[in-house]
């Protein structure tokens, strides 16, 4: 083999070196990534629970408030208000009783 083909042959494992190390590099970076585990999502507060909150503030003389509070999330009843938005909605009934 003269000196051309043996340098040939060097860069050609090079690359396969450098192939294989990038590989690496993105498999390490992505386990990396994910480390990390995702936190678990809160579920969504249930209609019940809502309703006993609400239901507690009342007692306690929100009734207006609370009024005010539905309507804000376009319902007149806690039943016309998306289940989507109870997180929501407890949150601000949260603030509320802090507030005062």
């Amino acid at each position: 083999m003269d000196r051309k083909d043996e340098l040939a042959a060097i860069a050609e494992e090079l690359l396969r070196y450098a192939t294989s190390l990038t590989s690496a590099a993105e498999t390490i970076t992505a386990m990396l990534g994910k480390a990390e585990p995702e936190a678990p999502a809160e579920p969504q507060p249930k209609f019940e629970e809502v309703r006993a909150v609400l239901a507690g503030m009342s007692r306690k003389g929100y009734t207006d408030q609370i009024r005010a509070l539905l309507q804000k999330y376009g319902a007149e009843k806690l039943s016309g208000v998306d289940p989507g938005q109870y997180r929501a909605l407890l949150k601000d009934a949260e603030e509320m009783i802090n507030a005062t």
